[in-house]
């Protein structure tokens, strides 16, 4: 994914901890927050909640130290908020795997996303796209399709489970298409195994994807969006070529649940400001990545129809990752 660098461009560092206090809501917050991610320094997660808590941390009127805690597909980070006091001072990078697919990937859980998570605010959806090299025999979806009834292809993904994954198995469903998933150790990787001749097909998100797509270095066959994007408005969606697949990763942040309302309500109302700041709003334009400015309810109600989608695909699939 994006590397941290690449995403904060030259935005200066946030103060450690702002000048003069929050607007006043009780006592609250007084003291440091965190925002735990349950990934590496250095990815797309940990860039946006970097770069968002910079926005908050000034107008909350306190640091938030961003920690990294990586491991089990983010389950000992999900694990260690779900156990945290619901008062506001931890919060949850979250993600499609966090609050969808991991119920239906590991037969055992110690945390519940439907019971122990609070939705805050929304960071954005990151289109998928198909690709291929240019030298490749496909020119359009079509041709793709086609071709895989007499030799299914390879695709690669940044990984098992992962959206670009389940986005190809929900295409492959809807279109009859065949091919043979490759996973991979991040997108990076994949894009170079798809250049170098050594996987046929591409499934990538914006935030990787962009410049390979913006630059021309590789055919867009369909992007797996509800509409085209201004990245590659010339190509078409699976849904204008009459498939109901629509696909995206996408990440947001949440609260152990029980968090109080005004709370999570100021939270949610400085999320909003922050991601439509001058600091984040033009750089998601950037990477063409799909911002909402949902309430949190909004946003639960969006995770509950992920939850309808994806969940029985993955036990259709049988795919696991605690086998």
């Amino acid at each position: 994914m994006l590397r941290r660098r690449d995403l904060l461009g030259g935005l200066a560092a946030a103060p450690a901890l702002a000048a003069g206090a929050a607007r006043a809501q009780g006592a609250w917050p007084d003291r440091p927050l965190r925002w735990i991610v349950g990934y590496p320094p250095g990815g797309a997660s940990d860039t946006f909640a970097r770069l968002i808590a910079s926005q908050m941390g000034p107008r909350l009127g306190q640091n938030v130290v961003v920690e990294n805690r990586p491991g089990g597909g983010a389950v000992v980070a999900s694990e260690a908020v779900a156990r945290s006091p619901a008062d506001g001072y931890t919060w949850m990078h979250v993600d499609n795997g966090i609050l969808t697919y991991n119920p239906a990937l590991y037969s055992r859980l110690p945390y519940d996303p439907d019971r122990d998570f609070d939705g805050v605010g929304f960071i954005g959806l990151f289109p998928l796209y198909v690709v291929v090299r240019l030298d490749s025999p496909w020119t359009d979806f079509a041709a793709l399709l086609a071709a895989s009834r007499t030799r299914p292809p390879t695709y690669g993904t940044p990984a098992v489970a992962s959206p670009h994954h389940l986005a190809m198995e929900l295409l492959k469903r809807r279109s009859g298409l065949q091919a043979e998933h490759v996973p991979y150790r991040g997108g990076p990787a994949a894009m170079q195994d798809l250049l170098a001749g050594n996987v046929d097909v591409v499934v990538i998100d914006t935030a990787t994807g962009t410049p390979f797509i913006r630059d021309n270095r590789v055919r867009t066959l369909v992007a797996l969006t509800e509409a085209r994007t201004a990245l590659a408005p010339a190509v078409p969606t699976a849904k204008e070529l009459g498939y109901d697949a629509v696909a995206y990763g996408w990440q947001g942040m949440s609260v152990p649940r029980g968090t109080p309302a005004a709370v999570v309500n100021r939270l949610a109302e400085e999320m909003r400001r922050a991601m439509q700041s001058d600091a984040i709003a033009p750089r998601l334009r950037d990477l063409d990545i799909e911002y909402r400015p949902w309430s949190p309810a909004e946003f639960q109600e969006f995770v509950a129809r992920e939850n309808a989608l994806w969940r029985p695909l993955i036990r259709e699939l049988g795919i696991r990752l605690d086998s």
